[in-house]
This record gives C-alpha cells, structure tokens and sequence, in this order.
C-alpha cells in the first residue's frame, strides 16, 4: 500500500483540527449547562453541601477549555496555509481531480473554523 501523498496528509489535518474544534466546541456547552443548574441549585438552597466546590471546579474547567480555542484556531490557520501550498502543487503536477476537490473543500471548512470568532 502506498504512502498518502502530501495532499491527502493535509487534508486529513484539517479535518482532524476541525473536528477537535467541533468537540471542544460540545464540551463548552455542555459545561456552561451544569453550570447554570448548579447556580439554580445554589439560587434554590439546596442541601448540597459540595455546591459551591463544584460549581468553581466546572468554572475552572470552562475557563480551561475556552483557552483552547487560541491556540487551536491558530494551528488550524497554519495547516490551511499548508493545505493551500499542497493544492497549489499538486496543481501543477497534474494531481488527482477527486483527491483535489476533497481538498478543496476541507479547505473552505478551515477557512470558515480559522475565522470564525466564536
């Protein structure tokens, strides 16, 4: 079985980075919702003694997770500049038109995660 060519490796970067994203993305909000049940539970009164304790271990691990996204979205830029130089050269040796189109468009969803501000 032959090596994936420099192409298919970017592609599959991309794809990989975008979907780390994705999942980060699904633990924020998921954290952000026991949070706010646990502000209720506290807004409430309820007998939960390990309330608070856990209410600042979820804010810690929210805040953890948001300081993901910097350095995520930055590596995400930098394989959408590699993905581009791989299309680019692989272009002009004439690649394979399936394998580019894939490219292509993972390289739009890159583009759209790279410079999304959320």
């Amino acid at each position: 079985m032959p090596s994936p060519s420099s192409l298919t490796v970017a592609t599959q970067a991309i794809e990989r980075l975008v979907k780390e994203e994705s999942y980060y993305h699904k633990e924020l909000e998921g954290q952000k919702t026991r949070i706010a049940k646990l502000d209720q539970s506290i807004a409430a009164g309820t007998d939960d003694e390990n309330a608070e304790y856990v209410l600042k271990q979820e804010k810690t691990a929210m805040a953890e997770t948001e300081a993901v996204f910097t350095p995520l979205r930055k590596r995400i830029t930098e394989a959408v500049g590699k993905l581009e130089e791989q299309i680019a050269i692989s272009e002009s040796e004439g690649a394979d038109e399936k394998e580019l189109a894939r490219a292509r468009e993972v390289l739009e969803k890159g583009r759209a995660v790279a410079e999304d501000e959320n």
